[in-house]
């Protein structure tokens, strides 16, 4: 079997791995515990309503395109994918791993799986290029869309998973109330969606921004402070979003 193989099955079978375990979570449940009912134990206030967590399914569907398009006889030597190597692979079972501890109650080491499945979506984004290699249109609907994705909602659910591990050990903020660090938490990653904007143009990251803010905004709705910031950041990441999209469109016309 060749290199190109083995990282072919390799990533597949991850895929298969982490779409087994994360339908198990919620059909069995794992620990007799939904992942949505754990969240909502925690009084903090980054969390985004529950519809919000939707998004997992474009994430599946994005891993789904990405494990079949790699596989075309096209793409086996590709060297986007040797360069990501076996990154994307190990991310599918920390994404396992990651709901195993989140489910049995292991909220701390679930904090540090979730740090490392973060560092590997961060590397695997930035061996792929994505955003500035040029790529066909199937190609950017199979890899570059589903990693910007699966990234952007995992650089928001890092931040969540964080205050909820903290909440958990009852930090007290340094004495900073649990709403303006919920502000503190909007405004960084709003400005994470500056830079992807600036550096990579990648709508598909900052649409996550987008589609986490509203929900935070919603969720929050009894709480003003947090609730307004949030629809602030809602308009203007919508903004970022959008001209990504413009500015990329003129580029490749030019």
């Amino acid at each position: 079997m060749s290199k190109d193989t083995a990282r072919q099955l390799a990533n597949a079978l991850s895929v298969v791995i982490a779409l087994t375990v994360n339908v198990l979570a919620s059909a069995l449940p794992l620990n007799g515990q939904n992942t949505g009912e754990i969240s909502d134990r925690f009084l903090i206030y980054f969390v985004p309503a529950g519809y919000v967590f939707a998004i997992w399914s474009l994430i599946f569907i994005g891993w789904i395109a990405f494990a079949v398009y790699q596989f075309l006889p096209a793409q086996k030597e590709s060297s986007r994918f040797r360069n990501l190597g076996y990154l994307f692979a190990i991310s599918g079972l920390f994404n396992a791993v990651w709901l195993v501890c989140w489910h049995y109650n292991f909220f701390g080491l679930s904090v540090l799986v979730m740090l490392t499945l973060l560092a590997l979506l961060i590397a695997s984004y930035l061996k792929l290029n994505v955003g500035l290699t040029p790529v066909t249109a199937v190609e950017k609907w199979s890899v570059d869309i589903p990693f910007s994705v699966y990234l952007g909602w995992i650089s928001v659910a890092t931040v969540a998973n964080i205050s909820s591990w903290l909440y958990f050990v009852n930090w007290n903020g340094f004495g900073i109330a649990p709403q303006a660090w919920a502000v503190i938490m909007i405004i960084i990653a709003t400005v994470l969606g500056v830079l992807m904007t600036v550096t990579r143009r990648d709508s598909g990251y900052v649409f996550v921004l987008v589609w986490s803010f509203a929900g935070i905004a919603l969720k929050q709705a009894g709480v003003p402070l947090v609730a307004n910031v949030a629809w602030g950041a809602v308009l203007f990441t919508l903004g970022l979003a959008l001209y990504s999209i413009v500015a990329r469109r003129r580029t490749a016309s030019a």
